[in-house]
């Protein structure tokens, strides 16, 4: 991770009014959501890439619900009372852990007693990359430990292994069709794997200018360096001397383009790249689909796959 050292130069837009332009959209989720169903394993998740890997090692054997509906940021979201009614009625809840679910600790202690439900921190294996703790004042991300594993097909690798075994445990009558489903998922995780690492090893740059700091897992396992104008959670706020000093070091290391989130407001990355001269690009966390995305069938291989495309162009 980039450390910025402060400093002083003047820039035309640094009296721009940051509170306007935190404005942030609709965000993330899934349209997985749904009902309890007698005679599967009824699987609750706490957003889509848990989502993704559940439907995908399940297949017809588990009936999987995800909590977060489409157009909800899961960094701000917050479980209703019949939340607590459908996880508690399900064998397995899956949720990410590392601080993305604040809301976890409360929501299960409310649990019945007589509840059957596992829980499972799903990325428990995963190393975990801290956040900037000098940076706290600016952006007080909680616990300063970066939770977006998912975003790395390493990572991904790992969570699925996991999900894999709580299945199996839970289910242990359909313990061949899960192994058939985590298969052709870790297959599939693999390759994606080898295109991103054949693919970045290759690239002259390695510096990313991010507008969330989102990209941490992706960076370390593919040999990148994430410059973020926001902390870990999308609607920190950066100050102006964190503006100027992204700036500079966009001139100074000839970055050609700023990513961007579609979930969140762009507003603060185009004022940037309208500054430094330079273009746009998405670069998707893959917190949720949108309903575009949705309903264009698009799932975290399709998505990821875009991310590596934008990742090639920007970084020759």
């Amino acid at each position: 991770m980039y450390v910025f050292k402060r400093v002083s130069f003047r820039i035309a837009f640094a009296a721009v009014s940051l509170a306007a332009l935190i404005v942030f959209a609709a965000g993330c989720g899934s349209t997985g959501q749904g009902k309890l169903v007698e005679g599967k394993l009824n699987v609750v998740t706490s957003f889509y890439p848990l989502y993704f890997l559940a439907e995908q090692i399940g297949g017809k054997d588990a009936n999987v619900i995800n909590m977060i509906p489409a157009g909800v940021e899961p960094h701000d979201w917050t479980p209703k009372s019949r939340d607590l009614d459908t996880v508690s009625k399900a064998q397995l809840f899956l949720y990410n852990g590392a601080g993305l679910e604040g809301w976890v600790n409360d929501f299960l202690q409310g649990l019945p007693r007589d509840s059957k439900l596992v829980t499972v921190e799903v990325s428990k294996d995963i190393p975990k990359i801290s956040g900037n703790p000098e940076d706290e004042d600016d952006h007080p991300d909680e616990g300063h430990v970066d939770p977006h594993t998912w975003v790395s097909p390493k990572s991904m690798m790992v969570m699925a292994k996991l999900v894999l075994a709580n299945f199996i445990a839970a289910d242990p009558e359909h313990k061949a069709s899960y192994e058939t489903g985590y298969n052709a998922l870790e297959q599939k995780l693999s390759a994606l794997d080898k295109e991103y690492s054949d693919k970045l090893s290759g690239v002259k740059k390695k510096d990313i200018v991010t507008s969330h700091q989102a990209f941490g897992y992706l960076a370390r396992d593919y040999g990148l360096k994430q410059v973020a104008i926001m902390g870990l959670s999308p609607d920190a706020e950066p100050k102006a001397q964190d503006l100027l000093n992204i700036t500079k070091f966009v001139k100074e290391n000839d970055i050609k383009y700023i990513f961007f989130e579609e979930l969140v407001s762009d507003e603060i990355a185009r004022t940037l790249a309208r500054e430094a001269r330079i273009q746009t690009l998405v670069l998707n966390p893959l917190e949720g689909l949108t309903p575009k995305e949705a309903s264009n069938g698009d799932d975290y291989f399709s998505l990821m796959e875009k991310n590596l495309q934008n990742l090639v162009l920007a970084l020759q």
